[in-house]
């Protein structure tokens, strides 16, 4: 039995934060119904290349939509928003991550539905967030990154504000709206009512600074880039070898110590400059260089055969090719091939008694369960 068999999620949204919520529940063995327009469904249906096996749906739309039941509705119809609330009749968890404004100018907003549904959990998936002078304005993963500080501090310090490659904004919220509405549910257990849960990319972006925003709480200082290494740790970031780039972090100053000596200069983990890592720190100008320049005299199969006997973590800089081909890749046993379609996505990345949930349904063509849910076609 999967944790979530018996919960009903209700997924009134599209693209990526609020889809994504609902496949990590449907994994979890919630019965998720996918409410879509009729006129094409999910915008994210079209966000390709590549496409799946019938040519006409994204491949990113068969990653976040496993394992869900797809019905369609005009929400600007009365009938339709009937069915809607008959949906909630029978439903835990309602998530929606639509244009800011629209769910209350339908008349399905928050308090519309807690008045007439009670015990439902009600997850709202904004933009800016639920108050404030921004809260009406839209917005997409990179406007996020841009306004929430994550690009001025991402990237090496000569280079301009910089984008992180993965949608983490996106993913975050859905993340943090599932750990919201799991919480919710099992306050209900107690109390009988439901709840109002809503989540921002913008408050997203903040909390994955949150350390950056601390220290200039605390201090006045504007944080700046550091490329491939960290603010307070030293070492912390990539090095070139004589062949291929090298993460290496060393975290605390036993590690340092040990990286020292396997770098071949045991002297630096005992040297006034380097020997704690505030110091290290404080002289990373200093080190970075000489650490670069002996790095660059051997292969990085070499440094990494080294640095892993002496306990030192390391890690050879990967791209997609190479993580998807990498034993532990493999190992973990975290692709799976949907149903009907057989098209490979990374799954959940949770096991539950050692055992990873894999998706009983494919993703659903647009209004493919209308008759199974509605009763219609």
């Amino acid at each position: 039995m999967l944790p979530l068999e018996g919960v009903r999620v209700i997924e009134v949204g599209q693209a990526l934060a609020g889809p994504l919520a609902g496949a990590i529940m449907a994994d979890m063995g919630a019965d998720v119904i996918k409410v879509e327009k009729p006129d094409g469904g999910d915008d994210a249906r079209l966000w390709g290349p590549p496409f799946g096996p019938d040519g006409e749906t994204s491949l990113y739309f068969y990653g976040q939509n496993r394992n869900k039941r797809s019905v369609t509705l005009d929400l600007k119809a009365p009938a339709d928003i009937e069915a809607l609330h008959r949906l909630c009749e029978t439903a835990d968890i309602l998530v929606q991550n639509l244009r800011p404004g629209v769910v209350d100018e339908l008349g399905i907003g928050p308090d519309a539905m807690r008045a007439r549904h009670p015990r439902l959990v009600y997850c709202s998936i904004w933009a800016f967030g639920a108050t404030g002078p921004m809260r009406m304005r839209p917005g997409f993963d990179p406007l996020l990154q841009a306004y929430g500080g994550m690009m001025s501090v991402t990237g090496r310090p000569e280079d301009p504000p910089t984008f992180c490659g993965a949608s983490i904004n996106d993913k975050a919220t859905g993340m943090f709206t599932v750990i919201g509405a799991l919480a919710a549910l099992r306050r209900r257990d107690i109390t009988g009512q439901g709840a109002i849960v809503d989540t921002s990319l913008f408050e997203t972006a903040v909390h994955w600074v949150e350390g950056q925003v601390n220290n200039h709480l605390a201090t006045g200082e504007v944080p700046k880039r550091h490329g491939t290494g960290g603010a307070v740790i030293v070492p912390y970031q990539v090095f070139e070898t004589a062949d291929r780039p090298l993460c290496l972090a060393a975290g605390n100053d036993r590690l340092w110590a040990r990286c020292a000596v396997v770098l071949g200069h045991p002297g630096w983990g005992i040297d006034p400059r380097f020997a704690r890592g505030r110091d290290r720190v404080r002289h990373k100008a200093t080190l970075i260089p000489l650490i670069a320049e002996v790095l660059r005299g051997r292969t990085r199969a070499h440094w990494i055969e080294a640095l892993e006997a002496a306990g030192v973590p390391c890690s050879p800089v990967n791209d997609i090719g190479e993580l998807a081909a990498s034993p532990q890749f493999a190992a973990v046993d975290l692709v799976q091939a949907l149903p009907g379609s057989g098209v490979r996505v990374v799954g959940l990345p949770i096991s539950f008694d050692r055992t990873r949930p894999r998706s009983a349904r494919g993703s659903p063509r647009v209004g493919e369960h209308n008759a199974e849910v509605l009763g219609r076609r």
